[in-house]
């Protein structure tokens, strides 16, 4: 059965042996006001850990620490030590500037002291 992942490569050595097939892969990082995206082929078998110190984006930007900024493969979390198929997207997550379950309990509570819909309970024009 046909893959729809493209064709993978693979060479022989002088001695006849297969060498490990390649994979092409994606590193992506985003900043404000543009996104970085580095293709890359790697051996079969390469993880996510591989593939970002490929990329040279470590080097480019010293402020992403793996040991704080998640990863993950095509929108899904993943752990460095991750083995990576061909054609996968490895995106390196920027640190949330404010907690999401923060700032709606932040807005809730902004409601409750407000009272939303204006005026007391019960008061008539």
């Amino acid at each position: 059965m046909p893959s729809c992942a493209g064709p993978r490569t693979s060479t022989v050595n002088d001695d006849g042996y297969v060498m490990s097939a390649q994979i092409h892969v994606e590193v992506v990082y985003v900043c404000p006001g543009h996104q970085k995206v580095i293709h890359l082929s790697l051996h079969e078998g390469a993880s996510v850990s591989e593939a970002i110190e490929r990329s040279g984006l470590l080097r480019e930007f010293p402020e992403i620490d793996l040991a704080r900024n998640k990863v993950g493969i095509w929108n899904k979390l993943a752990k460095t030590d991750a083995i990576l198929r061909d054609r996968d997207r490895v995106e390196i997550y920027r640190p949330l500037i404010a907690d999401p379950k923060e700032v709606r309990r932040q807005r809730a509570a902004e409601g409750k002291v407000m009272k939303k819909g204006g005026g007391e309970a019960g008061a008539t024009e």
